[in-house]
């Protein structure tokens, strides 16, 4: 309780709600189209791969929206930032209720949602802009824990579907937009953790050599998470027959758990460091990844996909509690790329399990490939990170109590 009230007077709470609303309206707006994947799929009679198609469109268009509102976000504030991204999404979501009506609209609908997918960065480095760096990784935690937008939408955009239709779903979310909106203009204040850099050198994260490190660990922890999180809807209905609403209620549990874990793989981060904790994430995923190769009953698959969300969720913290450590005054940016090339792997990931349902009528390959990516991942952190803590983190990837040491140039 001690450390509880000293976190929450090291920073700026008010802030810290509005960007986990902003986080998490905007999450489940950007996976609306995979939590309403069964709804179109049956309207449109849409092949595996196509479904794959559909609820990768928005991961991708948001991936790559990522790293240019980050940027953006340095000049004209984080606060405004969201607040004009947060106006254009209920724009496009008003767009969706009254003018898609093809699957081609659907498509072009999920570039579109793609706007609320770009808010990673900017909420992060919002909401952890108050605090000290020993609270960073639980801030960054709290705020990331927006998260669980997914199982808000896997939730409520099936009911809402079988009752009103799935296009009137956009209508709804595009009012809902308007209570993170509203908290962001009145309670939330732009934080003090701002320097005056050149273009240059905000963007030097970019051909810095652990900028591409911790892009391909957030391929597997957050590509993971949101790949998985968009197609679960489709998977459940295909593999075991469910109805579209209890396949939306078992994807609601399996990304509520990698939500809650998010917190916690910061907190733990903090504690332990972010480099233990991405390594025991790593091994707890693999492992999953081959379990679920079996095709297991019903109750044995939700399990898994309930232990690989966990640990996907924990790794999503673990990871950005390393990234304000090394790029302590551009966060956003650097949050935004790691964030933009992450969501690129969520859009290979359903294409992948997809196409291997589609073609060898089993999702089995799709997993195995996942799975041997994530192990050469693993590896690859397992060699970067002796060098990490011997520059600008302490061991495990705790945060240096001292002054940083000087970073070597990559």
């Amino acid at each position: 309780m001690a450390n509880l009230k000293a976190f929450m007077k090291s920073g700026h709470p008010p802030t810290l709600l509005a960007a986990f609303l902003y986080f998490d309206f905007s999450f489940a707006v950007w996976v609306l189209n995979g939590a309403m994947g069964p709804f179109i799929s049956e309207q449109f009679h849409l092949s595996q791969g196509q479904v794959g198609l559909m609820v990768s469109v928005p991961t991708l268009a948001g991936a790559f929206m990522r790293f240019p509102l980050g940027v953006v976000s340095q000049y004209i504030g984080r606060k405004m930032a969201a607040i004009i991204e947060m106006s254009a999404i209920v724009i496009a979501l008003l767009y969706g209720f009254f003018f898609v009506k093809t699957f081609h609209d659907v498509l072009a609908m999920g570039v579109l949602l793609g706007i609320a997918g770009a808010s990673f960065g900017v909420a992060l480095s919002l909401g952890s802009g108050w605090f000290p760096k020993q609270y960073k990784g639980l801030a960054m935690g709290i705020a990331g824990a927006g998260n669980s937008g997914t199982a808000v939408a896997a939730l409520f955009a099936p009911r809402l579907a079988t009752h009103y239709g799935w296009q009137h779903v956009y209508g709804f979310a595009a009012a809902m937009m308007l209570l993170p909106l509203i908290v962001m203009i009145v309670f939330a204040k732009e934080p003090p953790d701002i320097e005056h850099q050149s273009l240059r050198d905000h963007l030097k994260c970019l051909w810095e050599k652990d900028g591409w490190a911790f892009n391909l660990v957030y391929i597997i922890t957050f590509g993971g998470f949101i790949g998985l999180a968009t197609f679960l809807p489709s998977f459940f209905v295909k593999q075991f027959h469910v109805t579209k609403i209890q396949a939306g209620s078992l994807t609601v549990l399996a990304t509520l758990t990698g939500s809650a874990t998010r917190v916690l793989g910061g907190w733990f981060a903090d504690r332990i460091g972010g480099i233990t904790t991405l390594s025991v994430v790593f091994l707890i995923v693999i492992a999953g990844l081959f379990g679920l190769i079996a095709s297991p009953s019903l109750l044995v698959t939700t399990l898994l996909f309930m232990l690989c969300f966990a640990a996907l969720g924990a790794g999503n913290g673990a990871t950005f509690q390393l990234v304000p450590l090394r790029w302590p005054i551009t966060t956003a940016v650097a949050g935004g790329m790691i964030g933009e090339i992450g969501a690129l792997g969520g859009g290979v990931l359903p294409n992948l399990l997809g196409q291997s349902k589609q073609h060898t009528g089993s999702y089995a390959a799709g997993f195995i490939a996942y799975a041997a990516i994530a192990s050469l991942i693993l590896i690859m952190l397992l060699i970067v990170s002796r060098r990490w803590t011997r520059t600008w983190v302490g061991a495990g990837g705790r945060a240096l109590t001292d002054e940083p040491v000087a970073i070597a140039a990559d």
